[in-house]
């Protein structure tokens, strides 16, 4: 594995914190273009009351609005949990070139675990995708912060 793979999925799980603090479950991203990162994101469906404002989502659209343009040729993104089909979409019709990401998701993920939407060849755009990068850190950041959920819950009943 690369060190730039690790390095911007370190940047991601970094991210992912930031979500935990908030009280957002844990899911970082980030979308990288020649070597620079142009946008950072985590999730915030809680705090926003938004079902679309996952990470992925949140890093395309700050992507777009940094570029001033929807196609985003050649970049790459880097999320910490398998993206779902809303976010899996959002990856091809962005035209993102590579998707990285780190825990698989064997109950919704759609990159390889359920579904491979952004390898479909029914789809006019494929992204590359290569998951398990830094998994055991990404999985452990998400299980630490259910059991954390499911502790505090048993305290208050």
């Amino acid at each position: 594995m690369s060190d730039d793979k690790i390095r911007f999925m370190e940047i991601a799980i970094e991210q992912a914190k930031k979500a935990a603090v908030i009280d957002e479950v844990p899911v970082g991203a980030i979308i990288v273009l020649n070597g620079e990162i142009i946008a950072r994101a985590f999730n915030h469906k809680e705090t926003k009351h938004d079902p679309t404002a996952h990470a992925e989502i949140e890093a395309i659209r700050k992507a777009t609005r940094k570029l001033r343009n929807w196609h985003l040729d050649g970049a790459d993104m880097y999320v910490t949990l398998e993206p779902c089909p809303m976010c899996a979409g959002a990856i091809i019709n962005a035209r993102l070139q590579r998707l990285y990401f780190g825990a698989y998701d064997p109950k919704g993920g759609c990159c390889g675990s359920l579904l491979n939407i952004p390898n479909d060849i029914r789809f006019n755009h494929r992204t590359s995708v290569e998951g398990g990068i830094l998994e055991e850190t990404c999985a452990a950041q998400l299980s630490n912060f259910f059991k954390a959920k499911r502790k505090n819950s048993n305290r208050e009943s």
